[in-house]
């Protein structure tokens, strides 16, 4: 053996020691792995296959899965762009087309000299702060064009990303209004403390009463969903905190763990405390790298308070401790049992349900998994008491909600308000004029225009899992539909067929309505593709691919039909066009004119 194998190998040996050989902690251990080489060499799969006991298939079966991880060199330097709609509205492209200019590259490729490639990447977090880049994992917002070619600059000098201006990865909070839990001046352990002198069964129904529903958007009970973990048969349970907020123009989970992150973990431990739990775990978005020293320095420091590890605050028998699991950029592992999967180290596919998580989760064992500003706003209910807390908000929307608001405005950033508040009222305190459109909870969302802004938001009208995205007068919402119309595509996990077979033909119907070549028939066709997404795709993912497209047709039909032709069929390959340069070679120019003529 090599000294340099024999390095390679003392390295894997001492990260899979910190994982403790578990080959549920794969994707941790990879992500480690590709830290140290840049990329997952082959030998490396081969010594963690025998160490494991998984083969080789496998490893690369869930490296191959997740965008951020390699298995070929990426260069030293991996830039990525975020290719979400707002930062391409504050010219991402233009950038990333300065870069690659400036370096001497194709997007997608890596420099014949090894340094660097560049790439687009879905969306970092930052659409506050955009546009905003990935380089070697680590966020740079508000580029510039004098930015890009400073950087560009760095990385031909071969300067370590960890000597680069500290100025360029500075990332904002941006609270432009607050509320109980931005607020919040908890002191860490006070909510614990009123919980133990609870008990268990007393927190689950203050939770209850407090009419607490999930943040995530959908509004599922979170006092039901308690009870049912701590009711359900099993050997452990497990709490999870999903903050993968992956879907584009949301952001406000990113500003809860900067700024109340002992809130966080308070209402996760508080959930440990109800359901019975030892074990917990933090999913952190492969985007927000950066956050996790700063988390794992909060979770140290509440275990050296008693407030996580063995027999809390003195409490005989309250065990329980969290770790931080990062992702590694896989949007669906926003939905819960495939968050699930990438926690045990698989490829991050949705699961069949039933049986649902509180049942069968983690490791088919009963696991209460909820986002971040639910587990804040869990311990505000318990701090509070029920009462006072549903006093905020509305009958059917206890408590206050973070919005992400992004867009064509001069104040973007994070809002607090209670449920309840009108479009029109976010839209005015964010200085927006002019606005044409306002797209709720993301892509996978709702799309609303001018003469809805009277709406507000909340489970009864409007559920919002956060984002609010603000587009003006000035801007195409036929090409913001395209946009969110190839994310879907992109970020398909490709497991059942109606959704990566799906999602693909909306992308080219769109591309060729884009390029000129649409009809009134493949309007249509969308429109069918829906019926069949809703009916026979196996998460939600593929049964809201269509919403954006159905949302802005309906408000923005013009946006579309002013680039319809007017046959009511046209293929989207040019056969004719397609042999023009054979005909003019072989001097058969004539059969061009044969071809049209036969209408083919």
């Amino acid at each position: 053996m090599t000294i340099l194998a024999q390095s390679n190998d003392e390295n894997l040996s001492q990260i899979l020691a910190r994982y403790d050989h578990n080959p549920a902690n794969l994707l941790q251990i990879l992500r480690e792995v590709q830290e140290s080489q840049s990329f997952i060499e082959a030998d490396s799969i081969n010594y963690l296959s025998q160490q494991l006991g998984i083969s080789r298939a496998d490893i690369e079966g869930v490296a191959g899965f997740y965008s951020f991880l390699h298995l070929q060199p990426q260069g030293e330097y991996r830039v990525l762009f975020s290719d979400n709609i707002t930062d391409r509205m504050l010219g991402s492209q233009l950038l990333m087309e300065q870069m690659c200019q400036q370096l001497w590259l194709q997007p997608g490729k890596v420099s014949e000299d090894g340094l660097v490639s560049i790439n687009t990447t879905s969306c970092t977090g930052m659409c506050d702060q955009g546009p905003a880049m990935l380089a070697n994992g680590r966020a740079i917002t508000r580029l510039s064009h004098q930015r890009v070619q400073e950087i560009g600059q760095l990385i031909r000098n071969r300067t370590p990303v960890a000597d680069w201006p500290a100025d360029f990865f500075q990332v904002e909070d941006q609270i432009h209004r607050s509320g109980p839990l931005l607020d919040n001046q908890l002191t860490a352990g006070d909510v614990l403390r009123q919980g133990l002198l609870l008990g268990s069964k007393a927190i689950v129904d203050v939770i209850k009463e407090s009419g607490l529903r999930g943040r995530g958007g959908a509004g599922f009970s979170t006092g039901l969903k308690w009870e049912a973990c701590r009711n359900a048969q099993g050997d452990a349970r497990t709490v999870v905190c999903n903050a993968d907020e992956g879907e584009p123009g949301t952001f406000k989970d990113r500003v809860l763990l900067t700024r109340q992150a002992d809130l966080v973990f308070e209402g996760m431990t508080l959930c440990a405390l109800a359901v019975g739990a030892q074990q917990g775990f933090l999913y952190l978005r492969g985007e927000y790298r950066y956050l996790l020293e700063p988390l794992q320095d909060v979770l140290q420091r509440r275990r050296e308070r008693n407030l996580l590890g063995n027999n809390i605050l003195n409490q005989p028998g309250f065990n329980f401790d969290i770790a931080i699991h990062l992702g590694a950029g896989a949007y669906i592992c926003g939905e819960e049992s495939a968050l699930i999967e990438s926690l045990e180290g698989k490829r991050g596919v949705p699961r069949n349900r039933p049986p649902f998580p509180v049942t069968h989760g983690y490791l088919q064992q009963p696991t209460a998994l909820d986002n971040v500003e639910t587990f804040c706003s869990a311990a505000l209910a318990i701090q509070l008491g029920d009462e006072n807390f549903r006093a905020i908000g509305t009958e059917k929307s206890s408590g206050s909600k973070l919005i992400s608001v992004s867009g064509d405005c001069p104040r973007p950033g994070i809002y607090e308000y209670p449920f309840g508040v009108s479009v029109k009222q976010v839209l005015q305190d964010c200085g927006a004029v002019n606005t044409r459109a306002v797209q709720i909870s993301g892509p996978s969302g709702m799309c609303i225009a001018e003469n809805e802004f009277h709406r507000k938001l909340g489970f009864e009208d409007l559920p919002t899992a956060g984002a609010f995205m603000i587009f003006d007068d000035s801007r195409d919402m036929f090409g913001v539909a395209l946009n969110f119309v190839h994310f879907f595509a992109h970020e398909s996990c490709g497991f059942c067929t109606p959704c990566r077979v799906g999602t693909s033909m909306l992308k080219q119907t769109m591309d060729k309505i884009a390029a000129g070549h649409g009809t009134r028939h493949d309007l249509n066709e969308i429109e069918h593709l829906d019926q069949v997404l809703q009916i026979s795709s196996h998460c939600g993912l593929g049964r809201t691919a269509c919403n954006p497209v159905l949302h802005t047709l309906k408000h923005f039909r013009p946006a579309y039909e002013n680039r319809l032709k007017s046959l009511d069929f046209e293929p989207a390959f040019d056969l004719d066009g397609a042999l023009a340069r054979a005909r003019q070679m072989t001097g058969r120019d004539d059969a061009g004119a044969h071809l049209k003529s036969e209408g083919i």
